[in-house]
């Protein structure tokens, strides 16, 4: 029986991955895999990981070393991967989807909620506090929103819109040809939408997508709504723009900073980032933690694909779901080409 290490290990996660599990012992660690933790893989012959563990060239060299073969990402993303150095070393694969709709849902819920000021009349209700001053919102209908990125998230997302009655604006680096929406450029769509949702993976070209340049081109009043990956926006020009009145509101369930702070409990420690800070103090923002992915669906859908793609490896199968920077297709989505049809090395 093979032995994978487990790292950023959540009570969900053992308990989902536990039901669909035969074949392999798994360790399980609390730690997130970074350069210090590494060494916990010794004696294994994959690693399980998450999207905010640090999978660097150094990670990448120390697990090799230890005669690991096989990194499952139980995610989509892998910007934390260095896809590069893992080439020849490590065999790299993912979750592609495990469930568009949780995601999207998720943003809409969140969009909804900033909009009605939801979060405040929760807060309020609950000391009896039934006052209505400070709760209007607008009707979603009739509203043009524009969706940058439109992979299966970002289209369940549109749809959900269109439901909605709003007006729909697009854009993809890459446009899908088959989808009944109107594509226009980044610049259009900043200035022409009431509210921006973004739904695209981080790559070099989306990185800070959303920046005080950007954000100047925008509607006053414009709201902000982030489930996809925290670099798409510039921390500091949301703060900004949030501050001086350009930016409505913001609904994010992502931060460019995470990594050391979501998916776990700092509620009685002093948080040292000022942004994330002031961010949570404002009145019109509403931050989750990383819990787009967060339904029964998506999560036995992650353990199962997982266990997969673990299959596939030790089976000496092709690897459907592996990631590879030779490959590169250019959609940020990785898919082996070569010769022997079946793994990248």
């Amino acid at each position: 029986m093979k032995t994978i290490a487990f790292f950023d290990t959540k009570p969900y996660d053992k308990e989902y991955f536990n039901q669909v599990n035969q074949n392999y012992k798994f360790k399980y660690f609390e730690s997130k895999l970074s350069e210090n933790t590494a060494q916990l893989a010794k004696g294994c012959d994959g690693v399980v990981a998450f999207v905010n563990d640090s999978i660097t060239a150094p990670v990448i060299n120390q697990l090799h070393e230890l005669g690991v073969k096989i990194v499952a990402m139980r995610s989509a993303g892998y910007n934390n991967v260095d896809v590069k150095a893992a080439f020849q070393k490590l065999h790299i694969v993912r979750v592609p989807a495990y469930s568009p709709n949780a995601v999207a849902e998720h943003a809409f819920a969140l969009l909804l909620a900033i909009n009605r000021k939801i979060h405040k009349a929760y807060t309020r209700t609950r000391d009896f506090n039934f006052s209505l001053s400070g709760l209007v919102g607008f009707d979603m209908a009739g509203k043009t929103i524009g969706v940058i990125g439109t992979g299966k998230i970002g289209q369940i997302f549109i749809n959900i819109a269109k439901g909605f009655s709003m007006n729909v604006l697009a854009y993809d680096l890459y446009p899908n040809k088959n989808l009944d929406v109107n594509y226009v450029s980044l610049d259009e769509l900043f200035e022409k939408s009431d509210i921006i949702s973004l739904h695209c993976p981080l790559t070099e070209e989306t990185k800070h997508v959303i920046n005080e340049e950007s954000i100047a081109k925008m509607k006053k009043g414009v709201t902000i709504v982030n489930t996809s990956r925290g670099g798409l926006i510039e921390s500091n020009a949301l703060l900004n723009g949030l501050k001086n009145g350009k930016i409505r509101g913001a609904a994010l369930d992502v931060y460019e900073e995470e990594a050391e702070l979501f998916f776990e409990d700092f509620s009685n420690t002093i948080i040292k980032d000022d942004v994330l800070a002031l961010l949570v103090s404002l009145p019109n923002v509403i931050i989750t933690s990383h819990q787009g992915f967060l339904t029964e669906e998506a999560l036995s859908n992650i353990a199962q694909t997982t266990m997969n793609n673990l299959d596939e490896y030790f089976n000496d199968d092709k690897l459907t779901n592996e990631i590879c920077y030779q490959c590169m297709d250019g959609r940020a989505a990785y898919e082996c080409h070569h010769q022997n049809k079946k793994r990248c090395f």
